[in-house]
């Protein structure tokens, strides 16, 4: 498939360019600054601001499907969706938060006593995007969010998916790696199940 891929530069985006790849997909990585990155067979970089729609839509194009891993701090979901839209590409993916899953019924992670305020402003930023997109008609969009530790690490191809609950292991630990993230993500992308919902991968 041909896929765009916003935030190609960062932590989970470049994890996520690296699987696109390895299966064989057609990439358009889009980030503000793609200088740094090398260039690879299959991957064309492309320098574009995702809070400019007209500059973003162009880019966006003729794709398959759009895949965001951008920050949600500094994000504007309805600013991404009307690109994605001007574009005329119908399927969307997000690299979702933790922060939104639940850890009782009808209890959030990001309500809980004692999430960490560094981290607040990154979760909110998360949950006004899937509030954004639940009430999205036109989009086929799928939001995945990771487990509570969402860390580099390695590519085992071994955990679990969930739906809107909080993920944990045996040892009450919740957490999964970037790169068994990305096969995940890509594997909805591949053969989708989630479509307009947001599911979470975990150990």
């Amino acid at each position: 498939m041909d896929i765009a891929l916003l935030g190609v530069s960062g932590r989970v985006g470049s994890r996520l360019l690296a699987e696109l790849l390895h299966r064989g997909h057609r990439v358009t990585g889009i980030a503000r600054d793609t200088g740094k990155l090398a260039g690879q067979p299959g991957l064309v970089l492309k320098n574009a601001d995702a809070g400019q729609p007209a500059q973003l839509a162009p880019l966006l194009a003729g794709h398959d499907a759009v895949v965001s891993a951008l920050k949600f701090a500094t994000t504007d979901a309805a600013t991404v969706l009307a690109a994605v839209k001007q574009a005329g590409v119908k399927r969307l993916l997000v690299v979702g938060g933790a922060a939104t899953l639940e850890v009782a019924p009808g209890h959030m992670l990001l309500d809980a006593p004692g999430f960490p305020a560094a981290y607040r402003p990154e979760a909110e930023g998360g949950r006004r995007f899937l509030d954004t997109l639940r009430g999205e008609r036109d989009l086929d969009w799928t939001f995945l969010s990771p487990s509570a530790e969402f860390v580099p690490g390695e590519r085992t191809g071994k955990f679990r998916v969930g739906s809107d609950q909080l993920l944990s292991d045996a040892h009450g630990k919740s957490w999964i790696s970037m790169e068994d993230y990305a096969i995940a993500l890509v594997d909805e992308l591949e053969a989708p199940k989630h479509s307009r919902q947001r599911f979470t991968v975990g150990y």
